[in-house]
């Protein structure tokens, strides 16, 4: 069995031009991602997925416009336009993504009052996803991965996996970044010096 395992990150609609929270670029990622999915054998998905009136949402706070920030229980929030609602076409996968092999989807930021970036938790830090069991009930010990957006759910779910214990690789050449006040370079930084192969 291989060890090895491609996570596609948020290749979401609404993460695409076009979409409510649109990455520059976000579609040009999709032939290459394409083909590294055709040459994995281990390929996992997720999918952002929140409820209407979640409490990232800059409409859920009177007065707050998008990408201010607010204080959380868990700490600090940027808050975000209304994006990827449960059963909406923004929530969907794009549709030139080759996602059909995927052998597990991971939902996320589906509890209310709670957002998550990574892959392997939510942003309050403690309560797991469940991706880091499945990864090892199958024997990888080794992930990549590639999606939307670099400096947001790429890099928490890489800095996350890295804490796990996982060989981690981010192909930055199939990511795209938001790049909110600089977060780009600060999270390429923090990926670097944890131990993330950046390629």
């Amino acid at each position: 069995m291989a060890t090895d395992a491609l996570v596609v990150v948020d290749l979401q609609n609404d993460f695409c031009p076009g979409g409510a929270l649109a990455v520059n670029g976000g579609d040009e990622i999709i032939p290459l991602v394409n083909d590294l999915i055709r040459h994995s054998e281990h390929v996992l998905l997720t999918q952002d997925w929140h409820p209407a009136g979640h409490s990232s949402f800059a409409s859920s706070h009177p007065g707050k416009q998008p990408f201010e920030s607010v204080r959380m229980s868990y700490g600090p929030q940027t808050l975000w336009p209304d994006h990827c609602i449960q059963g909406s076409r923004g929530a969907d996968f794009h549709s030139g993504l080759a996602w059909s092999k995927a052998e597990l989807v991971i939902r996320k930021g589906f509890r209310p009052n709670i957002d998550s970036y990574s892959a392997f938790f939510e942003n309050d830090r403690f309560t797991p996803t469940g991706l880091a069991g499945y990864l090892r009930e199958r024997d990888v010990a080794s992930i990549t991965l590639v999606g939307l957006a670099t400096d947001f759910c790429v890099a928490y779910s890489a800095l996350d996996a890295v804490k796990h214990g996982f060989a981690t690789t981010v192909r930055l050449d199939a990511c795209r970044a938001i790049d909110l006040g600089g977060s780009l370079d600060s999270m390429i930084g923090k990926m670097r010096d944890a131990g993330v192969k950046l390629v």
